[in-house]
């Protein structure tokens, strides 16, 4: 793709980012009370789904961790849109403003700064903690958000919003799924869709401006970053919700075919895209494999 290429691409997403825009203010009915009856996320989603520990759960304490893992996908899904409004605007930085592809990334970030808001409001309505992650990996994204750039930072980016985008492709459309929910899904949806076409269009034109030293890195650090996002969806702490330590709760879930079923599918269209353009191979194939099974 060529620079020129490249601008008659942002132009056509800064025209449909004028007419498609969503304001989660108004989309989403946030003075509605929550059922306390409904599923936050499809119940065959929930990571222990399956397992002896959902077998001794009852219908509120099942639909309690729903809500609970839904509120963990949102924070962790905001803790990185938060890092990738980073990367966006440190991309901008040396780019000429002028230019629509330049101009796309900084409405990006416009949209990105609304849907962490969406997140947050989510997780408070479902009267859940905050599940961002801590410790070892809060340090790591802080640092990537510093310095993540090029190949990788796309192609990260496309793992971490394809594979939610997956999952609330799904729930958007199931009627048991709380309105609350199916809302916010279908805000995500409609603008990640420009931002999945953004972030394909840039891997496509670096891939090939790589030396096989730099496309090695690049793949390494993508599998690196993109496993772990996915990984910590699931944070620990949401077991004690029902009262499951979280390392019984993870060891379970991690163990469970069905859960890894659902990472499978989370990826398998992303991970697909990867390999397409070159982006997998070499010592990344290994950090995938730990994921994917």
């Amino acid at each position: 793709m060529t620079a020129l290429d490249r601008d008659h691409s942002a132009a056509r997403l800064l025209t449909a980012s004028a007419r498609h825009t969503l304001d989660p203010a108004l989309e989403v009915d946030w003075a509605a009370p929550v059922d306390p009856d409904g599923w936050a996320v499809p119940p065959e989603r929930i990571s222990i789904y399956g397992t002896p520990l959902w077998d001794d759960l009852d219908e509120d304490a099942r639909r309690t961790l729903a809500r609970h893992e839904a509120a963990s996908l949102l924070s962790v899904g905001l803790w990185f849109e938060v890092l990738l409004m980073q990367m966006l605007v440190r991309h901008a930085y040396d780019l000429d403003l002028r230019r629509p592809h330049a101009q796309y990334a900084l409405t990006e970030v416009g949209d990105e700064t609304r849907h962490s808001v969406m997140f947050a409001k989510a997780v408070d309505a479902l009267d859940c903690p905050d599940y961002r992650p801590h410790g070892l990996l809060h340090r790591f994204g802080g640092w990537y958000g510093h310095l993540g750039a090029g190949a990788s930072m796309f192609a990260s980016v496309l793992v971490a919003e394809e594979a939610t985008d997956r999952l609330q492709r799904e729930s958007m459309h199931d009627e048991r799924v709380l309105p609350l929910m199916r809302s916010v899904a279908r805000v995500h949806v409609v603008e990640e869709a420009r931002h999945v076409r953004f972030a394909r269009e840039e891997l496509e034109r670096l891939v090939p401006t790589l030396s096989r030293a730099q496309l090695e890195k690049e793949r390494w650090l993508t599998a690196l970053v993109g496993t772990e996002v996915v990984n910590s969806l699931w944070q620990a702490r949401i077991y004690r919700s029902v009262g499951i330590s979280g390392r019984v709760g993870r060891t379970a879930a991690l163990a469970n075919p069905h859960h890894r079923a659902t990472k499978r599918f989370m990826l398998e269209k992303v991970r697909g895209f990867l390999d397409e353009v070159g982006m997998v191979g070499g010592t990344s194939e290994r950090v995938w494999s730990r994921t994917l099974g």
